[in-house]
């Protein structure tokens, strides 16, 4: 990569490069995109081609279906319970009903087909088989323009040994996406990993390297502010604000996970101790999700799969009044009661997706924001928790979709089409056609016409 920073004189026309980075001693600084990296007397960047992006953001152990699905179909369905913290986002969303999971048994089969549409895996706790998913067939793709080809996100610490569901292997629960047959990616759950790796070369987060930058007492951005502040001197006054502010994002989020690792040995009550790092859970969410919109913004990746949880999560949520663990609350016995407690978990889930569907919003790109040139693919692979139901998942499809989505409708699917034949049909919309993924049998029409 070129690496080369280029201002722009308007006498010579020159410009920044798009892929342009700033370098020293060890931290790398990616640029997000500026009028200054179009050449002078041309348009600004509203005329640049704006990227499609995909991103899928999972969350586990199935749905409280009674408040999830919408008892009418088209463009005037009814925002339920747990979709109404999506209210704002109304016409960028797409809730799509009717369609199955590809291997559906307990836990395994939610997450190792969600995004392959394999129709069988591995038959015991050493067997491992799945097939690539859909999300890194894109990342083969839309990498090659990028420094990261893709981001693999959770909330929970990674395991890849032992028995998680019905004596399958942990790889199941814990990850969503597949390199190959036999090639589960790791999902990177700690917030201080991903920030070095988005913008620092330290090559280690172990306890010496943690405590050798605490005695620095210097941030991973010093070494390159100099050179920012050399660089928004030839920079326009819009261009000056769209770096400040973003400068400010990365200095916040470092400072944040600083803080995360000077309490993470903190003495914390019984109920509040969520997997992962910051202790506690909506922190250590808005530094993942502040993360991962500083990787978009800066066409760092074009890719993320974030998992919310892993399958069986038995997170509790007190703050939110259900102390009960998630896993087992899932399966209620379709007791009301129970089900009703299940559904604030799920509402919960989609305030906080909301919270980064706000962020995305209010991030410009191009003529847009980020949300607009998103494809977001959010739900689970299990609809009724309680006997690990396989059908009628529960399935958004968000964002602009960069131009294709037509949002706004919920779409019924009465003919059960399977998770492999959406999978198939995104594809189409990055112009990447494909004659199969998976178990799929051919691809959905996403206009309305399905209705």
């Amino acid at each position: 990569m070129n690496t080369k920073v280029r201002t722009v004189n308007i006498v010579t026309g020159k410009s920044i490069s798009r892929r342009a980075v700033l370098r020293g001693l060890g931290a790398t600084l990616a640029l997000p995109l500026l009028d200054a990296m179009t050449p002078a007397f041309a348009q600004p960047r509203s005329v640049i081609a704006p990227v499609h992006r995909f991103q899928t953001f999972y969350v586990p152990n199935g749905m409280a279906m009674e408040y999830w699905t919408p008892p009418t179909v088209g463009r005037n369905f009814e925002l339920t319970p747990i979709l109404k913290p999506l209210a704002q986002f109304r016409q960028q969303m797409l809730v799509l009903s009717g369609l199955k999971a590809n291997w559906n048994i307990a836990h395994a089969g939610a997450g190792g087909s969600f995004l392959t549409g394999v129709t069988e895996g591995g038959k015991n706790e050493v067997d491992i088989l799945a097939d690539v998913s859909v999300d890194q067939m894109l990342a083969r793709e839309l990498g090659k323009q990028t420094q990261l080809s893709s981001l693999e996100l959770s909330m929970d610490a990674p395991a890849h040994a032992g028995a998680c569901t019905v004596n399958l292997s942990c790889v199941y629960t814990h990850t969503l996406s597949w390199r190959g047959q036999r090639e589960p990616l790791p999902m990177e759950h700690n917030p201080r990993a991903v920030f070095e790796r988005l913008f620092g070369d330290s090559g280690s987060t172990g306890q010496a390297a943690r405590e050798a930058r605490f005695s620095e007492q210097t941030s991973i951005l010093d070494a390159v502010l100099g050179k920012l502040n050399g660089l928004q001197s030839k920079l326009g006054a819009q261009d000056r604000h769209l770096v400040d502010g973003y400068t400010e994002s990365i200095r916040s989020i470092e400072q944040r996970i600083q803080k995360a690792e000077e309490q993470s040995d903190m003495e914390l009550p019984e109920l509040m101790q969520p997997a992962g790092v910051p202790p506690v859970f909506e922190d250590h969410l808005a530094l993942m999700q502040d993360l991962q919109v500083l990787a978009l913004q800066t066409d760092l990746t074009r890719v993320i799969t974030f998992m919310m949880s892993k399958e069986q999560s038995a997170r509790p949520y007190p703050q939110i009044g259900v102390p009960d663990a998630h896993h087992p609350l899932s399966h209620h016995n379709n007791n009301p009661e129970l089900i009703e407690r299940m559904s604030r978990i799920n509402t919960y889930h989609t305030q906080l997706f909301a919270n980064y569907l706000s962020k995305l919003a209010a991030t410009p790109d191009g003529d847009g924001s980020l949300l607009d040139h998103m494809t977001i693919l959010y739900g689970s692979g299990i609809s009724n928790s309680t006997n690990h139901s396989g059908d009628n998942l529960p399935i958004l499809l968000l964002g602009g979709g960069n131009g294709w989505m037509k949002g706004g409708q919920h779409l019924h699917f009465p003919n059960e089409p399977t998770m492999a034949d959406l999978l198939l049909t995104l594809m189409d919309q990055y112009q990447l056609p494909l004659d199969r993924i998976g178990g799929s049998s051919g691809r959905l029409s996403l206009d309305g016409a399905s209705a």
